[in-house]
């Protein structure tokens, strides 16, 4: 419920501060100049969202697989779909050799969850379960219609930002308040993108939750991405590449698994390459320390500090 909640408090902040900026707008330029903007927002992101799903496919080197090809996959996948009251999506490959997973489409009867060959390779059927179970939650909760819905508003602002400080040359046209007006929508610009990534992080740890409620067992999902993370480390850059610019969809950030690994060890404390539930469950009563670097960089990031996620986990019961 707390998640919920901050999940529609950030949306509501989101809009307060558009409304702010469309009333300083409003008293510098008149209401036609927003509505300008804001349409050719909405119609950049709209043909996003109509086109994002081919693109992440062909992006992922996605391959859609029948249930005759993958029965075990999409028998996995049916019945988690099932628990979580929302229609069957499309099963698919990815031929990429990163150790992931991530779930797409533009609403819920067009979901799509797909994992990479490399993942398949390297959890066991209960690990992989609940990490579909997690991305099931994300087509759940219709998480792509969120980001998409604010990701408009820090384009919004850039573009008011770039129409009345660069392409007018900040000139002082309507008493005063254009050049003002243009830096206060910068500053809302990167304002409003750090909470497009705090939102971000709070739709992971929701569909975490949505895996554990689906009957994956915390324990199951914090191992997946132990391994995930160390599997990652591994990676050639050349391999971490290819879904650099992708990321957001993963279940975790490839990029940040060095990062991670140094700050897991303190979990795994028979060093089993596992987090069985009595290590997540002596995680429950400890306090975690995560470094001022390791907060700084999860600020500017689209997953949760790893350390605090499987923390969160502990704290989980299955449904």
């Amino acid at each position: 419920m707390w998640l919920q909640i901050r999940l529609y408090l950030l949306v509501a902040l989101m809009f307060g501060l558009l409304y702010g900026l469309i009333v300083g707008v409003s008293a510098a330029l008149g209401y036609s100049n927003f509505i300008f903007y804001a349409v050719l927002s909405f119609v950049m992101v709209g043909i996003q969202y109509l086109l994002g799903p081919t693109i992440v496919g062909w992006a992922m080197k996605v391959k859609y697989v029948s249930e005759q090809e993958e029965p075990e996959l999409h028998r996995m996948v049916a019945e988690l779909a099932r628990a979580a009251g929302i229609p069957k999506p499309k099963v698919g490959i990815s031929k990429l050799t990163i150790p992931n997973a991530f779930a797409f489409g533009r609403w819920q009867g067009d979901g799509r969850v797909c994992v990479t060959e490399g993942i398949l390779r390297l959890l066991k059927k209960d690990e992989l379960r609940a990490v579909l179970g997690h991305e099931i939650s994300h087509l759940k909760h219709r998480d792509m219609a969120l980001i998409t819905l604010l990701s408009v508003i820090p384009m919004i602002c850039w573009y008011i930002a770039w129409g009345l400080m660069w392409a007018r040359g900040g000139r002082d046209r309507s008493g005063g308040y254009t050049a003002l007006i243009g830096i206060g929508a910068f500053l809302l610009y990167f304002i409003t993108n750090l909470l497009v990534l705090y939102g971000s992080r709070i739709r992971e740890y929701y569909a975490d939750l949505g895996s554990v409620q689906v009957g994956n067992a915390p324990h199951q999902l914090a191992t997946a991405l132990y391994k995930l993370v160390y599997s990652n480390a591994r990676m050639p850059k050349e391999a971490l590449k290819q879904g650099e610019g992708l990321k957001a969809f993963f279940v975790n950030d490839p990029s940040k698994a060095w990062n991670e690994i140094r700050e897991l060890k303190q979990i795994d404390l028979d060093m089993s390459g596992t987090i069985d539930a009595d290590e997540l469950m002596a995680l429950r009563s400890k306090n975690v320390r995560v470094g001022v670097s390791d907060k700084l960089m999860e600020i500017f990031s689209t997953h949760p500090n790893m350390l605090k996620r499987i923390k969160q986990l502990s704290t989980l019961t299955a449904g």
